[in-house]
């Protein structure tokens, strides 16, 4: 058999290692085409962070902390780059399309691999289904004679025919998805800027009376800054599918990287300093703050049509997070299932190098998803909805434990594969940890995200348990069998 570096299957020994790939035919590609750009990966590490969690659902956050929602998101935002420095370590070291599953198997066994993948994978399914219902609804306002069941429909055929035909298809998308939603919060940090000095003809500069004033900084006090951390986390999902995507560009080691290397400190420019031009400019309780602070900001710096330009904003990130959440729930499906943890039939390349089955397999579980949110959005869909509510921290919590593992083994065995290192590790590491768990027990203070929470440790939990029974059973000896 031929052995390529990238690949995820595991050995005897415990640590996963390259294998062949399944071709699904004669003459077909044996290992995922390495069909991504570097500009590719570096626009899919800055637009993976920027959904439309940020540009909607930061509006929550900002009505239950007040001001102080700068530093919940300076915080979560903090832990965001830490976790982003330790998986863009693993992956630069050793790229996988299965990103953080395989250096989790490689790290903890098995169970750990198997668990945060399909963890991830359902939460991605999950995703596409509130992506593609809330892009339809937006659809439907401008063209009120439509169904929303239509637009679902077009939106998933679209981006699972663009994940299906090759993988430059998905990275082109995201190219120009991320293009958009960079320069959009480019162009509101300007004027925002712009607008807080002073210098925009025809607005008032109101210096720091929001910020001092209506309550002070902590309207609230540390309940609602509280609250305003848990809403900033959930606002970052998405940074992992760039460490996915890295497998199949055409310089992964350096690709990765870079692309870490750059996004780090611009999402922090991006999240912490649209917020502080947020509260500084509208008063933290208008209602318009909290149905849309974006577009309250550009109504106010006299954009036209302020609400029609974010509600085009928003869409476009929503669109973009359908196409990336494809992409990654196929990768991570066909990793797993390379490493003999998912149905076989899911390994088959089509002629391009793309994991054909996989595909439609994560775009179909997405699909069906939608049908569930529009014919039982408070039933079926809510409790999908809670299953995966704080699997995103779970994943963290195998990234950080991972790699704490793991960079010792690295430093041991392989130091020159340490391109990208972690900062002032271990402890950084340890700090991002505990950050994790602080951020869990937060979670149980309030009723929906102690719902959340218990419905997500469920799931891991018996996901962790399955993962350690085929673990067991596959590390039988052969008389242990006939036995």
């Amino acid at each position: 058999m031929t052995r390529t570096e990238t690949s995820d299957a595991p050995h005897s020994s415990g640590e996963p290692a390259p294998t062949s790939r399944s071709s699904g035919g004669t003459g077909a590609p044996r290992s995922l085409a390495r069909g991504l750009k570097q500009r590719h990966l570096s626009m899919i590490a800055l637009g993976g962070v920027i959904g439309a969690g940020l540009f909607v659902g930061s509006g929550e956050g900002i009505a239950a902390a007040g001001p102080s929602i700068v530093l919940a998101y300076a915080a979560s935002g903090a832990l965001v780059m830490l976790v982003m420095r330790m998986l863009g370590e693993m992956s630069a070291a050793r790229p996988a399309s299965g990103s953080f599953s395989v250096h989790a198997e490689r790290a903890l066994g098995p169970w750990a691999g198997f668990a945060s993948g399909w963890i991830y994978w359902t939460l991605l399914c999950v995703a596409i289904a509130t992506e593609a219902t809330a892009a339809a609804k937006i659809m439907t306002g401008w063209l009120p004679a439509t169904e929303q069941w239509m637009w679902v429909a077009l939106f998933m055929l679209v981006f699972c025919g663009t994940n299906l035909a090759a993988v430059r298809n998905f990275g082109e998308y995201e190219f120009w998805f991320a293009a958009l939603k960079v320069l959009t919060i480019s162009a509101f940090l300007v004027l925002g800027v712009l607008a807080i000095a002073g210098l925009l003809p025809g607005t008032e500069s109101p210096g720091s009376s929001h910020l001092s004033g209506d309550g002070g900084f902590f309207p609230t006090g540390a309940d609602g800054l509280i609250v305003g951390l848990l809403a900033s986390v959930f606002a970052f999902g998405g940074l992992e599918t760039v460490t996915i995507a890295a497998a199949e560009s055409e310089k992964p080691v350096s690709g990765v990287a870079k692309a870490v290397r750059t996004a780090v400190w611009r999402i922090a420019v991006f999240y912490v300093g649209s917020m502080l031009v947020i509260v500084t400019l509208m008063p933290w309780n208008d209602e318009s703050v909290r149905t849309g602070p974006y577009a309250a900001v550009l109504d106010y710096v006299g954009i036209p049509a302020a609400a029609q330009v974010m509600n085009v904003v928003v869409l476009i990130a929503l669109l973009s997070a359908m196409n990336a959440n494809i992409y990654g729930a196929s990768r991570m499906s066909y990793s797993l299932v390379e490493r003999g943890e998912g149905p076989a039939f899911l390994n088959r390349l089509s002629s391009k190098g793309v994991p054909r089955y996989a595909v439609i397999a994560s775009s179909f579980f997405g699909f069906v998803a939608v049908l569930l949110n529009i014919l039982w959005a408070d039933t079926v869909f809510r409790w999908l909805l809670n299953m995966v509510g704080a699997a995103t921290l779970v994943v963290w919590g195998f990234i950080a434990v991972s790699q704490l593992i793991l960079r010792h083994r690295l430093e041991r065995e392989a130091p020159e594969k340490l391109v990208v290192r972690m900062w002032l590790f271990p402890w950084l590491t340890i700090v991002a940890i505990l950050g994790i768990v602080a951020i869990l027990l937060l979670m149980l203070r309030e009723g929906d995200t102690r719902t959340q929470l218990s419905f997500t440790a469920g799931l891991t939990a018996v996901l962790a348990l399955a993962g350690y029974i085929r673990q067991r059973l596959h590390s039988r000896t052969p008389a242990e069998e006939s036995a």
